[in-house]
C-alpha cells in the first residue's frame, strides 16, 4: 500500500519541478537565448531587419512620438517571439541631423529595452538624416554591450559575424567620402564609389559564412513616395542592383515602402510608422531573415496606433454624424471637400470634429475619370546652387558655410564645363 503512496509523491514532486522549470525558462527566456547564440553558434541565424524609424518626426506639426514608441514596442516583441539573433536598422534613426532631446532620449531608452536588457545584438548605421559625428560619441562602448553603429565609410570594411553570417554595416556617405578614402579622384558618383566598396568588401568574404550587406541608398528601379528625401538630381544617387549580387542578403534603408524593391536578394524595409498621405496604403512592419543554404525572409506586418485616412464629401457630409461616427477620429485625416461654394471659417469648422486633419483639399465638385483632381504642378524656377543651398539646410537644419558654398561652386563650374565639353 505504500508503494502507490510513493510513487504519486514522487509524480507530484516531478510535476511540481517541471512547472517550476516551465516558469524560469519563461522568465529567464533571454539568457537561455544568450546561452544558445554563445554556445550553440550553427550553420544559420535568424535576424529582424527595420530601418528609417525618423525618431522626432512631424506630420503636418503632429507630434508622432507615440506611434514610434508603439512601432517600437511591437518590433521588440516580434524579435523576442522569433527569438532573433540580431536586429539591424539600416540607417535614419533620426529625422534630423540635430534631434530634439525628448527624440534622442526615447531613442536611448528603446535601445537600453532592446539592447542591455533583452539582450539583442543590435546591428545599425548612420542614414542620410542622420549626423555620424553626433551617432559615433558612443562608439567607444558600443561594442562591449553587441551595439554595433558605423557611421563612417572606413568602418564598413570589417565584417560583424555572427554565427555562419558577415554583416558589412555600410553607413550613407557622399562620393567625395569614396574618392578621399580611396584616393581617386575619377570617384564621382555613388555608382563609382559603390563599385570600389563593393570590390573592397569581397577581398574579406570567407566561403563557408553568408555575406549581408546593411546600407541606405536609393537602388535601381526602386520606387519612391513622398516622406524620403532626395539624395541627389540627374540619377547620381542611383545604385544598380547588379553590384548587389555579391551579397547573400542586403537590408537596404531610405525608401519608406516594403515593396519599393522586388530584387531576389534585397529588400527595404520601409519605415515602422506612415510619414505622408502617399504612404497611406502602405503595409508597415519587418523582415525576418533567416541564413541557411539558401537565405529565406519573411515580412511581419505592424498594427498602426492611429493610421492616416482620406475622406471625400461635401462640407454638409463630413459634418452629418451618421457620417462622422463611423470614421475613426483618432486617426490622421486629409479631407478631400467636394464643395463648389466658399464655406466661412471651414477648417475650423471640421478641427472640431476631426482633431487630427492634415490636408485639406478643394476638388470643387470637378473630378477626373479616375475621381481624383485635376493638378496643376508648378515649377519654380531656380539656380542649381539655391537648391543645393535648400537641400543642405532641409537635411542638416543647417546653412552652408563659405567654404562648402565654395566647394558647391567649384563642383557645377566643373559639370557645366563637363556638359559644354560634349
Amino acid at each position: 500500500m505504500m508503494l502507490p503512496v510513493f510513487f504519486l509523491a514522487l509524480r507530484k514532486k516531478f510535476v511540481k519541478n517541471l512547472i517550476l522549470l516551465s516558469d524560469f525558462l519563461k522568465k529567464y527566456q533571454k539568457f537561455v537565448i544568450i546561452i544558445r547564440r554563445t554556445f550553440l553558434g550553427g550553420e544559420k541565424m535568424k535576424f529582424l531587419h527595420t530601418a528609417d524609424w525618423h525618431i522626432g518626426k512631424k506630420l503636418h506639426g503632429f507630434d508622432l512620438l507615440a506611434e514610434q514608441r508603439e512601432a517600437f514596442k511591437q518590433i521588440l516583441a516580434i524579435a523576442k517571439e522569433e527569438q532573433v539573433d540580431a536586429v539591424v536598422i539600416a540607417g535614419d534613426l533620426y529625422d534630423r541631423s540635430v534631434p530634439a532631446v525628448e527624440a534622442v532620449e526615447i531613442f536611448n531608452e528603446m535601445m537600453i529595452q532592446m539592447n542591455l536588457k533583452e539582450h539583442f545584438p543590435v546591428l545599425a548605421i548612420s542614414g542620410n538624416h542622420d549626423s555620424s559625428t553626433r551617432l559615433e560619441t558612443g562608439g567607444p562602448w558600443f561594442n562591449q554591450t553587441q551595439f554595433h553603429l558605423n557611421t563612417r565609410l572606413e568602418q564598413a570594411f570589417q565584417p560583424i559575424e555572427i554565427d555562419n553570417t558577415q554583416f558589412y554595416l555600410l553607413p550613407y556617405f557622399e562620393p567625395i567620402a569614396a574618392r578621399l578614402y580611396f584616393e581617386d579622384e575619377t570617384i564621382r558618383t555613388i555608382q563609382a564609389a559603390m563599385e570600389k566598396v563593393v570590390a573592397k568588401m569581397q577581398e574579406s568574404f570567407l566561403p563557408n559564412k553568408k555575406q549581408v550587406l546593411v546600407s541606405h541608398f536609393f537602388v535601381a528601379g526602386s520606387e519612391k513616395t513622398d516622406s524620403e528625401t532626395k539624395l541627389t538630381v540627374g540619377g547620381l544617387d542611383v545604385v544598380p542592383t547588379a553590384l548587389l549580387e555579391p551579397f547573400d542578403y542586403v537590408a537596404l534603408g531610405h525608401l519608406h515602402g516594403k515593396n519599393a524593391l522586388q530584387a531576389p536578394n534585397a529588400r527595404y524595409s520601409g519605415s515602422p510608422v506612415k510619414f505622408s498621405l502617399s504612404e497611406m496604403t502602405q503595409e508597415k512592419g519587418v523582415w525576418l531573415v533567416e541564413t541557411e543554404a539558401e537565405v529565406h525572409f519573411q515580412f511581419r506586418a505592424l498594427k498602426p496606433l492611429r493610421d492616416i485616412q482620406q475622406l471625400t464629401g461635401s462640407f454638409q457630409q463630413l459634418t452629418d454624424p451618421a457620417f462622422y461616427q463611423e470614421v475613426n477620429r483618432e486617426n490622421y485625416l486629409h479631407v478631400q471637400l467636394t464643395d463648389r461654394a466658399i464655406i466661412p471659417n471651414m477648417m475650423n469648422q471640421l478641427r472640431k470634429i476631426y482633431p487630427k486633419i492634415i490636408g485639406l483639399e478643394r476638388l470643387n465638385g470637378r473630378e477626373t475619370s479616375n475621381g481624383n483632381q485635376k493638378k496643376v504642378v508648378q515649377i519654380e524656377q531656380r539656380s542649381p546652387e539655391e537648391h543645393l543651398h535648400d537641400f543642405f539646410n532641409d537635411v542638416t537644419g543647417e546653412a552652408l558655410t563659405e567654404q562648402q558654398a565654395q566647394w558647391v561652386q567649384e563642383e557645377l563650374s566643373t559639370l557645366n564645363q563637363l556638359e559644354r565639353g560634349k
